[in-house]
């Protein structure tokens, strides 16, 4: 009797539990469906209107100096005393004596120079007279037409030959004296000195590496497609561009500081680079280092390298809109007045680094979407936000 007690009441407990489940299942409130709804994406828009717009062109370029040469000793000899300015990264004015030599030697060569032509003077005198003393004897004593030997016409050609060479000589002493003082061709630095006070310099060594500070040249290398957005200058026949070509903004760093200076394309260089397809154009920037006009700014100094703005042409009537606002190659994201998204393929003609230049495709007062979306589609709805930029 115990026995079936012990399986009796675990096997009543079972179907109890059993039967109170299925009442709950089958008495259980009824669920109703209820159709999802998709969240409703919130964007940002701008109003796009049309405009005027001048076109840049970005690209880089390092510093140099307009002239780069080697000056040279045109004399050999001793040098005996160099300028104050004579050292590298030194400042010096067109005309100024650099390097001055030993003048000693020349000095003593123009004062027998000048002796040679005293005497070759004197000679001229006593030919004279002595052809004058022939001249009158043969009409005392000669008869028909006479030798102009014995009238020392031949001496006197010489005598006067004579003299013109001693003036080539003094000439050439005077010269030579005078190179004894290297000056400087140009205002210009000091890039690198090569003598010193006590050395001797032969014919045609290099004193120094100098060069000219009258303006600075920065060649800057153009993708042939940006070339369409550039009114360049056209070298004339005496191959000059002058000052007319479009301004360009020059920008570089020092420390946290960024420092501006203004220039214009003056030329262009004769060849497209073959090994990078570009074409490089030259602008210049006058008075670099400040010298007459900008004292106390930063120099543009030989061999910086910065970043350059190139003003380009203008187009009118385009509209100007955020790169955001693209989809793919050509195609733009509008919000139509039903808050709805419309993909309109439009007509681009550049982009720019935060925009994109729209000539054709767009009316005025149109919202463009700039906020990203992950999947746009067409007629999509959309919210607007509140705080909507306009495109100014």
């Amino acid at each position: 009797m115990k026995t079936a007690l012990k399986i009796l009441i675990p096997l009543a407990v079972l179907v109890v539990g059993v039967g109170a489940m299925a009442l709950m299942i089958l008495n259980k409130p009824k669920v109703k469906p209820e159709p999802r709804e998709a969240p409703v994406p919130m964007v940002r828009v701008v109003r796009v209107e049309p405009q005027s717009h001048q076109f840049k062109v970005h690209t880089q370029g390092s510093v140099l100096p307009r002239t780069d040469i080697k000056l040279v000793s045109e004399v050999p000899g001793k040098v005996t005393a160099v300028s104050r300015s004579f050292a590298a990264g030194g400042f010096f004015n067109e005309g100024e004596v650099i390097v001055q030599l030993d003048q000693r030697d020349y000095e003593l060569a123009l004062t027998r120079a000048k002796a040679a032509l005293a005497e070759a003077q004197v000679r001229v005198q006593r030919e004279q007279a002595e052809a004058e003393v022939a001249k009158e004897e043969w009409k005392s004593l000669g008869k028909g037409q006479a030798n102009p030997l014995l009238l020392r016409e031949p001496q006197l050609a010489e005598a006067y030959a004579a003299i013109e060479f001693a003036k080539a000589n003094v000439s050439a002493a005077e010269l030579d004296l005078e190179r004894t003082k290297i000056k400087a061709p140009f205002d210009g630095r000091v890039w690198t000195k090569n003598v010193d006070v006590g050395q001797y310099l032969a014919r045609g060594e290099a004193v120094a590496r100098i060069y000219a500070v009258d303006y600075a040249e920065i060649r800057l290398p153009i993708a042939l497609d940006e070339l369409a957005y550039l009114n360049l200058p056209h070298t004339s026949a005496n191959g000059l561009a002058g000052m007319n070509g479009p301004t360009v903004i020059l920008r570089a760093r020092f420390g946290n500081k960024t420092h501006e200076w203004t220039g214009r394309v003056v030329r262009t260089e004769g060849e497209i680079d073959p090994r990078t397809r570009m074409l490089n154009v030259v602008a210049r920037v006058v008075d670099p280092y400040g010298r007459e006009t900008k004292a106390g700014e930063q120099p543009l100094a030989v061999g910086l390298f910065v970043d350059a703005e190139i003003s380009g042409t203008s187009a009118e009537e385009v509209f100007i809109v955020p790169r955001a606002a693209i989809r793919g190659r050509d195609e733009i994201k509008l919000v139509d007045q039903e808050n709805r998204l419309r993909l309109r393929r439009v007509e681009i003609t550049r982009i720019e680094k935060e925009n994109v230049i729209i000539t054709d495709g767009l009316k005025p007062g149109e919202l463009a979407c700039i906020s990203p979306l992950d999947t746009p589609v067409d007629g999509m709805l959309v919210r607007v936000s509140e705080n909507q930029a306009t495109q100014k």
